[in-house]
């Protein structure tokens, strides 16, 4: 018995060093944090569902899934491959991921036609496609489909995934999920292309791929992304509590109103008192003689 339990803890201690990043670092960005909603296509991708609603990826698939990814990008020359980062979050990681590997990214909106109308001066013609949000870049996702061009897609646990040859499952909304999500493409790519012969060369901390450069400047020239920012924000934060107007938080509100202390009234002043019962005097002594009016 004691000999099964040291076998099975040589294994769990094995698989933990086989991560491409210490486990703990993946916990901590919470790239494994899905939605409220599962699909079909994600079941398979699913660990468990919290307590709370929450639908947790497994963490062994995600580590799979960006090694077997960061390969089959390294097939490619990095011209003939395009990122579709439509989100801010999404955008500024994959920046960075573009400007160490020489891969092409289109952040912001996918313009319509971009991958199949030669007139248009953005006109792209990759070998290969990734892209950060199924949902926001489907069009992308689309005109790959049409031209014969392999996907590569950043799947949540609400995503849908038609036409997506490689799924990459993670928390495709959060900052620090997608920093890390590119740090590690990045690292792996780089070590394909002969750019660092180990990790230890590998001189760029997680923080990179996280934080903006000159944020000030992006701020004034981009205020639609720094509004978006706080509506993606709003939205992680959101994960965590029930939708408005839905039975979990009606029952939320029932429960909170019949906790909450019920509030004393303050006594009334003297005089306020005083005039009170002045005033029902009043109104006595006029239904008595109303009282005798009538009976006279």
């Amino acid at each position: 018995m004691e000999e099964k339990e040291k076998i099975e803890n040589e294994e769990k201690t094995e698989d933990k060093s086989s991560f491409l990043i210490p486990q703990e670092k993946y916990l901590e960005t919470g790239i494994h944090i899905g939605t409220r909603f599962k699909t079909m296509d994600m079941n398979d991708f699913v660990f468990k569902m919290r307590d709370d609603g929450l639908y947790i990826l497994d963490l062994r698939k995600i580590d799979e899934r960006i090694r077997e990814a960061a390969k089959l990008i390294a097939k490619y020359k990095p011209e003939d491959v395009v990122v579709v980062a439509s989100r801010l979050y999404s955008g500024n990681a994959a920046e960075k991921f573009s400007k160490l590997t020489g891969v092409t990214v289109l952040r912001g909106r996918f313009i319509p036609g971009t991958m199949t109308n030669v007139k248009l001066p953005n006109f792209k013609e990759p070998k290969l496609l990734v892209v950060c949000d199924p949902r926001g870049e489907w069009e992308a996702i689309r005109e790959a489909s049409m031209t014969g061009v392999p996907v590569i897609g950043i799947c949540d646990t609400d995503n849908n995934t038609p036409f997506i040859d490689w799924v990459v499952p993670a928390n495709n909304k959060g900052r620090r999920a997608l920093a890390i999500l590119f740090y590690l493409l990045t690292r792996e790519l780089m070590m394909s292309q002969g750019k660092i012969k180990s990790y230890d060369e590998f001189d760029y901390r997680l923080d990179h791929f996280e934080r903006f450069d000159n944020d000030d400047e992006r701020k004034k020239k981009a205020p639609l992304e720094v509004k978006e920012e706080a509506e993606e924000e709003a939205a992680q934060v959101k994960e965590d509590k029930p939708e408005e107007g839905s039975a979990d938080a009606r029952a939320k509100e029932a429960m909170d109103k019949a906790k909450a202390p019920k509030k004393k009234e303050a006594p009334k002043p003297k005089e306020d008192a005083a005039k009170e019962k002045k005033e029902e005097k009043v109104v006595e002594e006029t239904k008595e003689e109303a009282k005798e009016k009538a009976s006279d």
